[in-house]
């Protein structure tokens, strides 16, 4: 699941409060479930190898300010979703080593293990018992008429969606929309916070959440879909393209392990272009729009008061700035800021005794939940303990 995709979560304790009222404001519907649940957050994260600045920026960034603007007393759970990454072809020994990094990355960015609930969805079992479960509540047709298998298959391949016919289609990959619904209900989860990207797939939630109520009475609340804007962060060498793991120049990306004298070399031979004045024109000019975007995300941080792409390139022009010069300001930045990632992440991935001792602990703080609720889901259905 791919959850977050944005600078950051507006109105984060706000939000955390009114999503103990549960309700169906974000989809229509005629249920509602008139129950009250204590605020919950769950995200996942997909395991897919060293994160770039675009996962920094789209995924770490806004969760930090999740955990940082919660109410302690609210559980958040994250978990880095292996069981997703399966639909597709996996090589076992890669993903192995993808999903410690991904759960190295997350520790090195600022995930507090403390406060946040990080384990490894395929820990949990009832992960999957939910699946199935929910599968028997929903239709294959309302499956099939979800695009994302499709698109899915299309970028793995490097093919267009004209290309893919239903022949190509595994059955996890059309289900896996039922897993995520799974992974959100199964923590009782009143909100969740997602890109526009994920709607389709939180409804479906939704929905099955009200047809199991429907059919055994309220165990699960109906979560709350929280829109964040999405961040595209575009690649260095084609700024037509997200920034992606799998583009073939190694210098389209910056990765969070990458040491300073390369985050500046790869930022100088960013394509922009040779205009002589600075402005954000994500149309016409792309490749600037991107370097502003990404200096925006990442400016003044710590004071929490940031200036727009637009008035940084109003800053710069004020300065006479030229391309090099607004070069060197954004890699300086970006070296400032992704520097002691890279240097903690290093020591992270090599300790794997204390990787090994988080997973544990999110295991056993995730599973007793799991374990709670599939309890009382079996219960109910009819496959309680006789």
């Amino acid at each position: 699941m791919r959850a977050i995709t944005s600078q950051g979560i507006r109105g984060g304790c706000k939000a955390c409060r009114s999503a103990a009222r549960v309700t169906t404001s974000a989809f229509s519907s005629s249920a509602v479930v008139e129950k009250q649940y204590s605020p919950t957050i769950f995200s996942g994260i997909q395991p897919t190898g060293i994160p770039h600045l675009g996962n920094y920026l789209g995924l770490f960034q806004p969760f930090l300010e999740l955990q940082a603007s919660s109410p302690p007393t609210t559980p958040i759970y994250l978990s880095v979703v292996g069981l997703h990454a399966i639909t597709l072809p996996q090589d076992p020994v890669k993903l192995l080593e993808d999903r410690k990094n991904a759960l190295a990355a997350l520790l090195a960015a600022g995930v507090d293990p403390e406060r946040t609930i990080l384990f490894f969805q395929e820990d949990i079992r009832e992960h999957s018992e939910l699946a199935w479960i929910l599968n028997t509540l929903t239709s294959v047709g309302r499956l099939q008429r979800m695009t994302t298998w499709k698109s899915r298959l299309a970028t793995s391949r490097s093919s267009t969606l004209d290309q893919i016919s239903e022949s190509d289609l595994r059955l996890g990959l059309l289900a896996y929309p039922v897993l995520q619904a799974a992974d959100v209900l199964l923590y009782k989860t009143t909100l969740v916070p997602v890109g526009e990207d994920q709607l389709q797939h939180l409804e479906l939630a939704r929905d099955i959440a009200q047809m199991f109520n429907r059919e055994f009475g309220p165990v699960f609340p109906i979560p709350e879909v929280q829109i964040v804007p999405s961040k595209r962060i575009l690649s260095l060498k084609d700024p037509t393209s997200k920034m992606s793991k799998s583009a073939p120049s190694a210098s389209s990306r910056i990765l969070l392990t990458d040491p300073p004298a390369m985050i500046l070399s790869k930022l100088k031979s960013a394509i922009t272009d040779s205009e002589p004045t600075i402005t954000f024109d994500p149309i016409s000019r792309p490749g600037l729009a991107n370097l502003l975007t990404i200096w925006s995300s990442l400016d003044d941080e710590k004071q929490g008061s940031r200036r727009s792409p637009q008035q940084l390139a109003e800053y710069a022009n004020e300065n006479k700035w030229g391309m090099k010069r607004l070069k060197d300001e954004i890699g300086e930045i970006l070296v400032d800021k992704l520097s002691p990632i890279g240097e903690s992440f290093e020591k992270i991935r090599k300790d794997e005794s204390y990787l090994s001792e988080v997973a544990k602990k999110g295991r056993d703080r995730a599973g007793e939940k799991a374990q709670e609720v599939m309890l009382e889901v079996r219960k109910v259905i009819g496959l309680g303990r006789i």
